[in-house]
């Protein structure tokens, strides 16, 4: 018997005995090293998203690890392949699929929200979903390839050019993996971020901040772009005032990128759309050559995946990392560790 991190109820998560089964035709049994857990298990884990999962619920989609057992049918794969997972599953059939926006299908099945996740000792995914890691790449960086992945589709859908400057606004760590991805492909970036922590470690990292709360940010990129202002806003804060910072930023036919999930209508400024003629795009997920970029980006060192990494903990105490990032500023990634054998169920 394997273990699995369970979530049951708001705030509420629990460590039971599981079975893996076998894999069926066109599937690969997985054991997960390492999983991250994001802003999207958060909203999960605090009761947010009861009408969309379906308690109890594996959580987990940010993970690396390696092949276990292969289904039959499936080719190219073999027990010990180190690899990382695209958690997404497509009807092929929807309008959007049938566009070739199969990454936003209108029925999409995104693995580890609306099926079984990573954080168990055992997953069985469909093998379409697998992608390769290089041996060389440790497995708790490779556990950043998926929230990487996320930064280099955004980029690609704000179309960031060489020379344009890029504000992003929120330096969580999918702000500044995409302030990273942003300044790999040679935009000029400043990240404004609230807390001092996060700061520091953009600052650590080469990037250069701004404090919101005792910056006048507009005057400061008006400064900066000589009276352009931006060519290229993210919004990753998901606040009402990250919303307003984005867009107050944007010089004439800026692009402002739409990141953050914000559950709540918010007050936008159309009328500096209109006078400015801005664009606003959404950015959702990605695909596999999002995917693929990532892999490299992070085993090449572009993006210091370890540098992240404020903390791993145990798959029995996958709890206590829900709670330590409830606090929010003080930590970045933190990952669960789903490779050590000796972990029990707690009486």
């Amino acid at each position: 018997m394997t273990i699995a991190v369970r979530y049951t109820a708001a705030f509420t998560l629990e460590t039971v005995h599981a079975g893996a089964g076998c894999p069926g035709p066109g599937e690969v049994e997985l054991a997960p090293a390492y999983v991250g857990i994001c802003g999207t298990d958060l909203h999960i884990f605090h009761g947010d998203m009861d009408a969309r999962v379906s308690a109890p619920a594996v959580l987990g989609h940010e993970m690396s690890g390696r092949v276990v057992r292969v289904g039959p049918g499936v080719e190219g794969w073999s027990p010990g392949d180190a690899v990382t997972v695209m958690p997404l599953r497509w009807d092929g059939t929807c309008p959007a699929c049938r566009a070739g926006h199969q990454h936003v299908c209108q029925h999409l099945d995104f693995i580890g929200i609306d099926s079984p996740g990573a954080m168990q000792q055992r997953w069985i995914v469909p093998a379409a979903a697998l992608i390769r890691l290089p041996g060389s790449l440790p497995l708790d960086q490779a556990a950043l390839v998926e929230p990487t992945a996320v930064a280099v589709h955004d980029v690609a859908r704000a179309a960031v050019r060489e020379g344009e400057r890029v504000v992003v606004v929120g330096g969580g760590p999918v702000g500044i993996l995409i302030a990273l991805v942003a300044q790999a492909a040679g935009a000029g970036v400043r990240v404004v971020e609230l807390s001092a922590h996060r700061r520091a470690l953009a600052g650590e990292l080469g990037l250069e901040t701004w404090d919101p709360a005792a910056d006048d940010v507009p005057r400061l990129v008006s400064e900066w772009t000589s009276d352009a202002g931006a060519d290229v806003a993210f919004e990753v804060s998901g606040a009402a005032a990250g919303v307003q910072t984005a867009v107050d930023v944007l010089g004439v036919r800026g692009r402002l990128c739409l990141v953050a999930i914000h559950p709540h209508p918010r007050e936008v400024n159309l009328h500096r759309f209109f006078w400015r003629e801005l664009t606003l795009v959404g950015a959702r997920l990605y695909d596999r050559s999002d995917f693929e970029r990532a892999v490299a980006l992070v085993a090449d060192g572009t993006i210091p995946a370890g540098r992240l990494i404020s903390k791993i903990v145990p798959l029995i105490e996958a709890h206590t990392a829900f709670h330590a990032l409830e606090g929010g500023g003080d930590v970045m990634k933190i990952l669960v560790d789903c490779t050590d054998d000796t972990q029990g169920v707690a009486a």
